[in-house]
């Protein structure tokens, strides 16, 4: 799954791809948002940690669970 984390007084947004579920990103960032955590950190397919402070947040997008399709479509 696709995740992108825009960053205020940033010029460039942070991208990665994860193994997490869209629920689980919704979950961690509903924590983070409601005062529970100061930060949200996700980790990508590689097992880099991203740290962000929710502070910073300008919006974050996660991407569809769907497979992409390899071939010819008919």
């Amino acid at each position: 799954m696709e995740i992108r984390i825009g960053i205020q007084n940033s010029a460039r947004e942070l991208s990665f791809e994860t193994a997490s579920t869209a629920t689980e990103i919704e979950q961690a960032v509903s924590d983070a948002l409601s005062g529970a955590a100061p930060f949200i950190k996700l980790t990508d397919d590689a097992g880099k940690v991203y740290i962000v402070p929710t502070a910073t947040f300008a919006f974050i997008e996660v991407g569809s669970e769907k497979t992409r399709r390899v071939g010819f479509v008919a």
